[in-house]
């Protein structure tokens, strides 16, 4: 799946935790997500938005976890897991590191609990 197809796949699941969603689909969105949030930091400190607080970046953070929920759920379940594994984030560290490892596991092939395979293209 290419840059600008797991974007877009992304925004027109915004609230749909069921499916599957492929490894491309899931780093792609982690890039834009990356490049989005740096680019609101630079606005607040070319406003000066960054002196009340970051506003740009934390407005972008909260659409942003929306998106990271539902693409992170869709994830695991590509992997034959439970989306309800994203609550490792609540520890600290070590949940983290647990949920970057599961992410990177590779798609189940074929259908599994959660549905026919990821789309790729």
């Amino acid at each position: 799946m290419s840059f600008g197809t797991s974007i877009s796949h992304v925004f027109n699941n915004a609230f749909n935790y069921q499916g599957r969603a492929s490894r491309s689909e899931y780093w792609w969105w982690y890039l834009f997500v990356v490049i989005v949030t740096f680019a609101a930091y630079i606005l607040d400190w070319i406003t000066g938005l960054a002196n009340h607080g970051n506003v740009l970046t934390i407005i972008v953070g909260i659409i942003v976890l929306v998106l990271d929920l539902s693409v992170g759920c869709r994830r695991l379940h590509d992997s034959n897991k439970s989306g309800w594994l994203q609550l490792l984030y609540i520890l600290p560290c070590v949940g983290g590191l647990v949920l970057l490892i599961l992410f990177l596991l590779p798609s189940t092939p074929g259908a599994n609990t959660y549905g026919e395979s990821a789309p790729t293209a």
